[in-house]
C-alpha cells in the first residue's frame, strides 16, 4: 500500500472516494448475480427466456460504450462514471414494475449501461492517477471493489430473497446504486488527460475498427471474448445448474468465495507485474478459467462448486486487472477511453452472447456438458494469448510465461 503515499494529499483523497463509489456499485450490481436468474424462472420464463434477458445487459453494455468513448477521451470521464452510476439507481425498479419479458429485456439493456459507464469512467480515471512505475500495483489495488463488491452483494441478495423475496432485492440493489452515485459526485478528476502527446499521434486519427485492426488490441480483446463468454455463462447459468442437480448450495456462496479470492490474487500480484510483466499473470489467469470450467463439468457436490469458485476467482483476480494494465500500458494518456472500451468490450460482448448461444446449447444438451464447452474456449485463449500476444511467436511466448517485455508497450 506504499504506492499510495507517493500521491498528493488531493490524489488520495479522490481514490479514496472514487473506491468507495466502486464498492457500492458493484455491491448494487452483484446482489442480482444469484438472484436475477431465479426470479426469472420464478416468472415463468424458459431457458432461451432468461438467456435473452440476462444477454441483453451486455448488449446494452456495448452499444452505449460507443456513445460513451468520446466523452471520456474529450470531455470527462467523471462525467461518465456518474452516468453509470446513475443508471445503477434507476434500472433495478424496473424489474419490480415490469413482468413482460420483453420488457424486461429494454430493462435490462438499459441497466446494461451502467457497467459501461462505470468500468470506463474507472478504470481511465485510475489510471490516469497512476504513476507508471508502480501502475500495475495501484491499478491491482483500486481494482479490489470489484471483488469485495462481488462478495458482499451475492450474499446480501441471496439473504434477501431467502428472508423477505424479491422486493426488498430490487430495493436494495437501487439504493447501493443511489450511494454509488452521491460519491461519485465527489471525486476529483485531473484534467491534463485531454492534451495530446506524440505517442497519441498514431491514433488520434483512427477509428475504434482501425485501432481493434491492429495485433497490439486484436489479441486481447479475442482474449478477452472468450474469457467473456465463460465468465457469462457462468454467471446465468449456475444458480439454474446448481438447482437442477439439487446440490445443496446457496448460489449467492459461490460468488462470495470468488469474491474473496480474486481480493487475495490481487492484492498479492499487483505489484510483482510491475516487475515480471502481465503476461505471465494473465496466462496464469486463463489456465485457472479452464480448471474453473473443469470442475464446473465435473461437480457433483458442493465443494466441487465451491472449489471452482476459488479457480473462478483467481481467474479474474488475474485476468481482469491485469488485462486493463495492459491496455494502459499499450495507449498514450488520451486514448484510454478507446483502448479500454475495446479490451473491455470483448469482454462485454462475450457475456451478451452467452446468454442466449449457450441457453440455446443447454437445451441440446444440459448444463453440465455446456461447461465443457466452456472448457474449449478457455484452450483457444490460452493457446491464441501464448502465441499471438506480443509482435511475433518468439515475443509472445517469452513475454506469456514472463521471460520478456511488452513490445507493444507505449512510454509516457
Amino acid at each position: 500500500m506504499k504506492v499510495f503515499q507517493t500521491l498528493d494529499l488531493r490524489q488520495q483523497r479522490s481514490l479514496m472516494i472514487l473506491f468507495l463509489a466502486g464498492l457500492l456499485f458493484w455491491s448494487s450490481i452483484t446482489t442480482l448475480l444469484p438472484t436475477l436468474p431465479l426470479y426469472l424462472n420464478h416468472i415463468g420464463g424458459t431457458k432461451q427466456q432468461i438467456g435473452f434477458v440476462l444477454g441483453c445487459f451486455s448488449m446494452g453494455l456495448l452499444l452505449s460504450r460507443f456513445v460513451l468513448v468520446p466523452i471520456a477521451d474529450t470531455k470527462s470521464r467523471k462525467l461518465v462514471l456518474m452516468i453509470g452510476t446513475s443508471v445503477a439507481a434507476i434500472a433495478p425498479l424496473g424489474y419490480l414494475l415490469l413482468k413482460s419479458f420483453i420488457l424486461l429485456m429494454v430493462v435490462r439493456s438499459f441497466h446494461g449501461i451502467s457497467i459501461a459507464g462505470v468500468t470506463m469512467g474507472y478504470t481511465t480515471l485510475v489510471a490516469d492517477l497512476s504513476p507508471p512505475g508502480r501502475r500495475g500495483e495501484l491499478i491491482s489495488y483500486m481494482s479490489l471493489c470489484t471483488p469485495i463488491g462481488g462478495a458482499i452483494g451475492p450474499a446480501v441478495g441471496g439473504f434477501l430473497v431467502a428472508a423477505n423475496g424479491y422486493v426488498p432485492l430490487f430495493i436494495v440493489c437501487s439504493t447501493l446504486g443511489s450511494a454509488s452515485l452521491l460519491f461519485s459526485i465527489f471525486v476529483w478528476e485531473p484534467h491534463s488527460i485531454v492534451g495530446k502527446n506524440s505517442d497519441s499521434h498514431q491514433f488520434e486519427q483512427q477509428n475504434l475498427w482501425q485501432i481493434l485492426g491492429s495485433r497490439r488490441v486484436l489479441v486481447p480483446v479475442f482474449v478477452m471474448l472468450m474469457v467473456g463468454l465463460t465468465f457469462g455463462t457462468t454467471v446465468t447459468f449456475l444458480p439454474l445448474y446448481i438447482q437442477e442437480n439439487s446440490i445443496s448450495l446457496n448460489a449467492g456462496l459461490f460468488y462470495t468465495v470468488r469474491g474473496i479470492t480474486s481480493f487475495i490474487i490481487r492484492i498479492l500480484t499487483g505489484r510483482a507485474s510491475d516487475k515480471f510483466g502481465r503476461g505471465v499473470f494473465i496466462n496464469s489467469g486463463l489456465g485457472f478459467c479452464l480448471l474453473g470450467m473443469l470442475t464446473l463439468w465435473t461437480a457433483n457436490s458442493s465443494n466441487m462448486i465451491l472449489l471452482a469458485a476459488i479457480f473462478g476467482g483467481a481467474s479474474g483476480g488475474l485476468i481482469l486487472p491485469m488485462m486493463i494494465t495492459l491496455m494502459t500500458d499499450r495507449c498514450p494518456p488520451d486514448q484510454r477511453g478507446k483502448f479500454f472500451s475495446l479490451c473491455i468490450g470483448g469482454f462485454d460482448f462475450g457475456i451478451a452472447i452467452a446468454g442466449p448461444t449457450f441457453g440455446f446449447i443447454a437445451e441440446l444438451i444440459g448444463y453440465r456438458s455446456m461447461f465443457a464447452v466452456d472448457a474449449s474456449l478457455a484452450c483457444i485463449a490460452i493457446a491464441t494469448f501464448i502465441t499471438f500476444s506480443d509482435k511475433d511467436l518468439p515475443h509472445s511466448i517469452r513475454f506469456a510465461f514472463g521471460q520478456g517485455q511488452d513490445t507493444y508497450a507505449v512510454n509516457h
